[in-house]
Parts: structure tokens; C-alpha cells; sequence
């Protein structure tokens, strides 16, 4: 039988963005800040007080600024639809995310009996981010996920284009 490889955890999550000052504003307000830039290289390492990093990769140029190829056309290709930050509060992140001006794309929403709720965000160049808090007892405003058919969905498992809920 062939050998396992011992992933321990995630290292980073490369996410690839138009503009590094926009990107770096967007981030900032969910904690993270340049670490460095990569020499010779498109890349900026950002980092929250926690350790997560993130890196930046500012060499997006093509395709329409306003769509993410992977979840708002209607063909789906394969690839990364978003990553998931855990959040100490969700109500914390949601008075954050509207002070800031950063709309929830979808949420808070709660995925089953388990205490999780999760608010979607999109960061300037229409990555998703889902910002997720466990054991959250009860939240305002929450909705429970339930699939729906072929044509929509969550941000999460989207199939065609979501529905915008601004605060």
C-alpha cells in the first residue's frame, strides 16, 4: 500500500487580486497586514494576529472585473469557490462588516443543528469569503440553509448567480 503524505494544516491560501492597495484595504478590515512583498515577484504576504496567512497574488488582468469566473457564470469550471475564516463572533463580524462598508453577500445563515452560522462577503476582485463562527447560541437574523434546486444555492455550493442582501 502506498505511503500517506502527513499534511499537518494549511500554510497559506494564495488569492489572486487586480489592484494591491485595494486588496490590502479589504483585508486590513478583517484583520490581516503585509507581512512583505515578494521579491521579483507579484506576491504580498498578509497575516492576522493569529498566524493565517494569506497571499496576494496582483497580477489579475483579464476577464471582467464585475464577475468571478467561478461563481457567477453560468458554466462552472473547476477550482477554489472560496475560502472560510473562523470568526470568534458573528455578531461581531457583522457590526464590523457594516461599519466598514463591506456588504454580506449572503448570511448570517446556519448549516444544520451544529451551532455554525456563516456570513458571505466578497472582497473587491468578487472572491468569496465566508466568515464562520462556531457555537454561536443565537444570532439575529439567522436562516437556516436548505439546498435549493440546480439553479442556485449558497454562496457556498452556488450554482447560478446570488441574490445581493446589502445590511
Amino acid at each position: 500500500m502506498a505511503q500517506n503524505i502527513a499534511i499537518e494544516r494549511v500554510d497559506h491560501i494564495g488569492v489572486r487580486v487586480r489592484n494591491l492597495d485595494r486588496a490590502v484595504g479589504f483585508y486590513r478590515v478583517l484583520g490581516f497586514a503585509v507581512v512583505r512583498r515578494a521579491e521579483g515577484d507579484d506576491v504580498a504576504i498578509i497575516r492576522n494576529e493569529h498566524g493565517v496567512e494569506l497571499n496576494l497574488v496582483f497580477n489579475a488582468n483579464a476577464g471582467d472585473p464585475a464577475t468571478n469566473i467561478l461563481m457567477d457564470v453560468r458554466d462552472k469550471y473547476p477550482g477554489y469557490t472560496h475560502i472560510a475564516l473562523r470568526v470568534a463572533s458573528i455578531p461581531e463580524t457583522v457590526a464590523a462588516l457594516n461599519e466598514n462598508g463591506i456588504p454580506i453577500a449572503q448570511g448570517p445563515v446556519s448549516f444544520g443543528e451544529s451551532g455554525q452560522i456563516s456570513v458571505f462577503v466578497r472582497d473587491p476582485d468578487r472572491n468569496v469569503i465566508e466568515l464562520r463562527g462556531r457555537e454561536q447560541g443565537v444570532v439575529e437574523g439567522v436562516t437556516r440553509y436548505v439546498p435549493k434546486p440546480a439553479l442556485a444555492g449558497s454562496m457556498c455550493h452556488q450554482r447560478g448567480r446570488p441574490a445581493r442582501r446589502n445590511p
